[in-house]
């Protein structure tokens, strides 16, 4: 087992080479760079003078427009081409690409992810400011969706057909069907000051007075702040691993062992949790790693904006939108590292549950 571990770490080497490789060709090709946002900022508030100089008549004679060192970015007519070269220093632009992208990998190997390119602050630290709304939405949604899917999961599989199946399958499904978003929104309207009743906090993730409350007041200021975005987010997690889990049990109950089982005169619990669960639960495991990743990022995306909590969904998407590439391949970076760890978590209970499994003979 000690071998696989440690092959599964180094090829965890090439595919982190091969992501953020593949990432920032992207970003060479992609309109609208750093640069080129400063450039159009400058050059609107340029035009913004003029036209309040003229009178809206065009261009004063004295601003030229044209010039073939700045004719590469567009919005950069009329500025001074030695100007847009520390423009271009700055941001690291001055560099063939090859050798930018061998100087990003070096710095990440050793977690020095730089500034950004604008917030005066480092990307570590920004990451580290974001970092407790994400765990907390993601890790709680993930335990919380678990906890209730499972066990409802497993009654529904022993119960199938029955009364208590047909009626919590509408419920799934519906849950399923309605947008994390949109229910969100409508617990706002509802018990969030919206149009109803005022109950529950929209904005951030414990209150101004935080600090000076007891012990218990901070965990239930903190889990009053999290109740409506934890809510929005459990309804379709917990939906689709409910199904999950029912259908899996399913067919590990019809097989022949189990009625081998019975047979020798197991109890259905002896028969369930004995033989069934072992084997049933290895596709809900394999689901986990999906789960969690997509609920730590681009699931509470719109949860984040919606309640106006400022998590890391919220800050890639802004740094995608911003061009603030430091943080954009900052996170992307971070969130493969978590992704491919949790896989080979995932592999490892595997083999602690079913310990038939042994993954270190496969890859031999």
């Amino acid at each position: 087992m000690l071998g696989y571990i440690l092959r599964r770490l180094a090829l965890m080497v090439p595919t982190i080479f091969g992501i953020m490789l593949i990432t920032f060709a992207i970003i060479q090709f992609a309109p609208g760079g750093p640069v080129e946002r400063v450039l159009a900022q400058l050059q609107g508030q340029q035009e913004g003078s003029l036209n309040r100089v003229t009178g809206g008549q065009g261009d004063l004679g004295g601003v030229s427009r044209s010039g073939s060192e700045n004719a590469k970015y567009r919005g950069a007519q009329g500025l001074d081409p030695a100007f847009i070269k520390k423009l271009e220093a700055q941001f690291g632009f001055d560099k063939p690409a090859p050798e930018r992208f061998a100087k990003m990998l070096w710095d990440y190997a050793r977690f020095d992810f730089g500034r950004s390119y604008f917030r005066d602050v480092s990307v570590l630290q920004l990451i580290k400011e974001k970092l407790p709304v994400s765990i907390s939405l993601g890790l709680w949604m993930t335990l919380i969706s678990y906890a209730i899917s499972i066990p409802l999961g497993i009654r529904k599989a022993v119960s199938d057909g029955s009364r208590f199946d047909v009626w919590t399958s509408a419920v799934v499904i519906i849950g399923y069907a309605i947008p994390s978003f949109l229910f969100g929104i409508l617990l706002i309207i509802l018990f969030a000051g919206g149009s109803f009743v005022q109950i529950f906090p929209i904005r951030g993730l414990t209150s101004e007075n935080f600090e000076s409350l007891s012990l218990w007041g901070k965990a239930v200021d903190y889990a009053w702040h999290l109740a409506l975005p934890l809510a929005a987010l459990v309804l379709g997690a917990f939906a689709t691993s409910t199904l999950l889990t029912k259908n899996s049990f399913l067919d590990e109950i019809r097989k022949q062992y189990v009625l081998t089982a019975r047979m020798k005169g197991l109890t259905q619990r002896g028969v369930l949790y004995g033989h069934v669960f072992r084997n049933a639960m290895l596709i809900v495991i394999a689901g986990f790693p999906g789960a969690f990743i997509t609920a730590f990022f681009t699931g509470s995306l719109l949860i984040e904006t919606i309640f106006s909590l400022d998590g890391l969904g919220l800050l890639s998407f802004t740094s995608i939108v911003g061009r603030d590439y430091p943080v954009v391949f900052a996170t992307l970076y971070i969130f493969s590292l978590l992704g491919l760890a949790v896989n080979l978590v995932s592999d490892l209970i595997y083999t602690w549950i079913d310990p038939r499994i042994d993954f270190s003979a496969k890859a031999a």
